[in-house]
């Protein structure tokens, strides 16, 4: 009954919040008497404050049209590539109408977005970053109330499938980076493929921020799973989606509750945030304040995941370190990264990585122990948070030009 109890009292409130939002638009807008008396400017702030705290925050756009190559724009299309019922394949496809381009060949990249509850538009400035050098398709997972019951469950090994899928679709001449939760399907479904001898591998594959190995420097989020007994995510965390929205009936671990945990997790830094947005706003700090609501309008946009992909991910991955142990079995298939021979591998950490701890990710190295060296990188990133890995300055500046030349290494 909580999902329900969450829907009704998000309609109760609706007319706060959109009273809230008319508020802060009459102490503002030019041309209404309001936004000239006294005070005018501290109401605004308190009303649009109250706006931002109580709206819903729908998916948000990728809102990339062009890149530059070779110091010239390149216009950006952003197009389906395919279709599953609960992931898209988009591709970032770019307009090489221009005589200068028409011959342009660069790699093709796969990049595997969280499933963990953000969208994956959370990697907008990775794939920024990537589009000069690279031809960039992304995984768009699909908000589980919003698929309907009869498109069956998803469970784990279904997105290990899915990762197949898109590798066999755009491969062999293929590069794989998974950022974050993906790492471990990524080389499940690599492993998988390479046991299996098939023709389509991909020529490289980059893991970042990713529990390989959850055992090695465990984190709060890593403690949280195995401190809770597995009963407890099934009972506590599982709820079905409402009757309105097409996925009605459907269990999942829903996006209000993963959102309360991120918030939960540092909730004084959150709360300084909402203050100086609020005195940003007093005293005229366009700047700043739109930087916080580009920030939190991704933050608070949330999915609901399946229920069975969740309790599964919890177990295999942060409960029976079943990857690390060796003692991972897929629909009865045995998982070997030790099989991968011809895939080049890149693991990336940040030093200050507080969801994915240090050595974790570079555990990969270990397990695909089959991998010539000459063929494995791994590289740690100073100062670095998890955040920090795929956005910002230091992905920009350091890390994307490290996983560019990578890429050309082993192509």
């Amino acid at each position: 009954m909580l999902y329900q109890f969450h829907e009704f009292n998000r309609s109760l409130l609706h007319p706060l919040v959109q009273w809230a939002d008319a508020g802060s638009r009459l102490f503002t807008d030019p041309i209404s008497p309001l936004a000239h008396t006294p005070f005018a400017q501290r109401i605004a702030a308190g009303y649009e404050l109250m706006y931002r705290i109580g709206k819903d925050y729908e998916k948000p756009a990728f809102d990339i049209t062009s890149t530059l190559i070779k110091d010239k724009e390149v216009g950006i299309i952003e197009e389906v590539a395919t279709s599953l019922p609960f992931c898209r394949l988009l591709h970032f496809k770019k307009d090489l109408s221009n005589k200068e381009f028409a011959a342009l060949k660069q790699p093709t990249v796969l990049l595997v977005a969280p499933l963990s509850g953000h969208h994956s538009t959370l990697l907008r400035d990775t794939v920024r970053g990537l589009l000069p050098d690279h031809d960039v398709y992304i995984t768009d997972w699909t908000d589980a109330r919003m698929v309907p019951s009869s498109a069956g469950p998803f469970h784990l090994h279904d997105y290990i499938y899915y990762v197949q899928a898109f590798i066999r679709l755009l491969g062999p001449d293929l590069h794989v980076i998974s950022v974050c939760q993906p790492t471990v399907p990524v080389l499940a479904a690599i492993s998988l493929m390479a046991t299996d001898k098939d023709s389509h591998m991909p020529k490289s594959m980059t893991m970042m921020g990713g529990p390989i190995d959850p055992r090695k420097s465990p984190t709060e989020v890593n403690n949280l799973a195995t401190d809770k007994p597995f009963s407890w995510f099934e009972n506590t965390v599982i709820y079905s989606v409402p009757a309105n929205y097409p996925g009605f009936g459907r269990m999942v671990y829903p996006g209000f509750l993963q959102h309360a945990g991120f918030v939960a997790m540092n909730p004084s830094r959150h709360a300084q945030s909402h203050w100086d947005f609020y005195m940003h706003l007093r005293e005229g700090d366009n700047e700043s304040a739109e930087g916080h609501r580009k920030f939190y309008d991704e933050y608070n946009a949330v999915l609901d995941m399946p229920a069975e992909y969740y309790l599964e991910t919890i177990k295999t991955v942060f409960q029976d370190f079943s990857l690390p142990q060796g003692t991972w079995e897929v629909e009865g298939k045995l998982v070997r990264p030790q099989d991968i021979k011809t895939v080049a591998l890149f693991t990336i950490e940040g030093e200050l990585d507080d969801i994915s701890g240090p050595g974790q990710t570079k555990a990969a190295h270990d397990l695909c122990s089959s991998i010539p060296k000459a063929k494995k990188q791994h590289f740690t990133a100073d100062k670095c948070g998890h955040y920090g890995i795929f956005s910002g300055r230091r992905w920009r500046e350091i890390i994307c030009p490290k996983i560019a030349t990578f890429i050309k290494d082993n192509a």
